[in-house]
C-alpha cells in the first residue's frame, strides 16, 4: 500500500495539507517497517488546494494521504480522487503510518481558521 505524507522539511508532518507542496512517499503493509520510496515536490499551481478533480496528479501513486489539520474541502477532494485522508497529531511520517495500520490514529483537529474557499473546481 501507497501512503504520501505531507511534510515541510522531510522530516515532520505538516499542516494544512491542501497547501502542502512536499510529500514523502512510502510502501507499507501491516506487520512491516514503512520503507521510504520517493518524494513529491508540488509546483505552487500543483498544490491540491488548488488543483481540480478531473486531472491526473502526482499525489494519485498513494492510496491513503496523511497530513496535519485539514479542512473539509481537501478530505472530501481526496475521497473523490480515490485516495483516503488522514489528518494526525502525530509529526513523524513513519509512527502515523503506523499508528494508521494499528488503528489508533489521532486525528488533527480542524482548522481553526475556515480555508476551502471552493470545492476543488479548480477556481480560487
Amino acid at each position: 500500500m501507497m501512503f504520501a505524507v505531507g511534510t515541510k522539511d522531510f522530516k515532520t508532518i505538516a499542516t494544512h495539507g491542501g497547501r502542502t507542496r512536499r510529500f514523502l512517499v512510502y510502501r507499507a503493509a501491516a506487520g512491516a517497517e514503512p520503507v521510504e520510496t520517493g518524494r513529491i515536490e508540488l509546483g505552487e499551481g500543483e498544490v491540491l488546494h488548488l488543483c481540480g478533480d478531473g486531472r491526473p496528479h502526482p499525489i494519485d501513486v498513494a492510496q491513503v494521504v496523511i497530513t496535519g489539520s485539514s479542512g473539509a474541502g481537501f478530505l472530501a477532494h481526496m475521497r473523490r480522487r480515490g485516495i483516503e485522508p488522514v489528518t494526525t497529531m502525530e509529526s513523524d511520517p513513519v509512527q502515523a503510518i503506523r499508528y494508521w495500520f494499528a488503528g489508533v490514529v489521532r486525528p488533527a483537529p480542524e482548522p481553526e481558521h475556515p480555508h476551502e474557499h471552493h470545492d476543488g473546481d479548480g477556481q480560487p
